[in-house]
């Protein structure tokens, strides 16, 4: 598996049949490999009855399982543990070992380099150092601050350890690389919350400089922004050169999915692969609204490989792209209110 990771340098070339030469023959490989070495998922696709022969027909586990269970897979020695943002008692708890963490790493470069280039640039963080992030595990936070990071250099973290936004470390830092390429890294609501909807930081000049973004999303659906009034304000009032947006989940971190900035969607690339399904499970064509499941070649420490979200999303295209990557395309429509898809919660596992 590492072998084929290190040996794709753009994992947006490859067309739907070229793709489905690599990611159906791995994946079902995977999908072996978990049944063999996962009592709670063998048991989990036993009860479904899944047809193992196509991945359209596989049952996917949904992805509130993880708040519930702990699902490692046998005989690995595990080195850390991502938790999902969310309520106390009602996180995900994802168990990595070593080869786990490196693929993670590994892929969420080759797909990053594709819209940021490889250069590292100076990068703004708005958020606090993760050393000053409350954990008893890796939290969502900490595990994107520290997986984004490494595609900047010279670090500076927009908010102190009280909660406080420090204007001078951003001024300091807009000055000191003024007329260079920068990157601006943070979680879509804190950068609307602390750069876009502050009297002090809406004077300031971001030209030059990329907003690398996710997650979020939510919260802001309450204030009526969304995602083409954010990009609005960011260009327009802040004057953000580049604006990316990113959707992922700590129950597939790594395999990643970066927005176009041409047509607003989503991008596939050829680590993963999507479905959108109705409450029976089954798979809905091109512009249909239905559950968006995700499936993944990373996961190898836990079964996050074929998961099914609490989003609502769309397929909008495949091969046919304005920007010219290849692969799926998609819309995320928003969170699901009580997300509750038929069958899901009767397996016990």
């Amino acid at each position: 598996m590492i072998n084929l990771l290190k040996r794709i340098d753009n994992p947006y070339k490859f067309d739907k049949k070229q793709k489905a030469n690599i990611f159906e023959k791995e994946f079902l490989n995977l999908l072996k490999f978990h049944i063999k070495n996962n009592k709670k998922y063998k048991k989990f696709l036993k009860y479904f009855k899944s047809n193992l022969d196509k991945i359209e027909n596989i049952q996917p586990l949904p992805v509130r399982i993880f708040k519930d269970l702990d699902l490692k897979t046998e005989n690995k020695i595990f080195i850390k543990e991502l938790n999902s943002s969310g309520t106390a008692g009602s996180k995900s708890k994802i168990f990595l070992d070593k080869e786990n963490a490196y693929n993670q790493i590994l892929v969420l470069t080759k797909i990053m380099q594709q819209f940021l280039g490889k250069e590292r640039l100076p990068m703004l963080i708005i958020d606090k150092k993760p050393n000053q992030l409350k954990k008893d595990a890796i939290g969502a936070s900490i595990a994107a601050i520290n997986g984004f990071s490494i595609f900047g250099k010279n670090h500076t973290f927009a908010i102190n350890e009280d909660d406080s936004l420090n204007i001078e470390n951003i001024k300091f830092f807009l000055q000191k690389y003024k007329n260079q390429k920068k990157l601006i890294f943070g979680f879509t609501f804190n950068i609307y919350k602390l750069l876009f909807a502050n009297k002090i930081t809406q004077k300031l000049n971001f030209a030059d400089s990329t907003l690398l973004h996710g997650g979020g999303w939510k919260k802001l659906e309450k204030k009526m922004i969304n995602n083409i009034e954010f990009i609005k304000i960011a260009k327009e009032k802040l004057k953000f050169e580049r604006v990316i947006n990113y959707y992922g989940l700590v129950e597939q971190t790594g395999s990643i999915f970066v927005e176009c900035e041409k047509c607003n969607n989503f991008l596939t690339s050829v680590y993963s692969e999507i479905f959108v399904v109705n409450k029976d499970f089954k798979k809905l064509d091109k512009g249909e609204v239905g559950y968006l499941q995700l499936l993944s070649l990373l996961p190898t420490s836990y079964p996050g490989h074929n998961i099914l979200t609490e989003d609502l999303a769309k397929i909008c295209g495949e091969d046919d792209c304005k920007c010219g990557k290849k692969g799926k395309y998609f819309k995320v429509l928003g969170r699901i209110k009580k997300a509750e898809i038929r069958g899901c919660s009767d397996a016990k596992i």
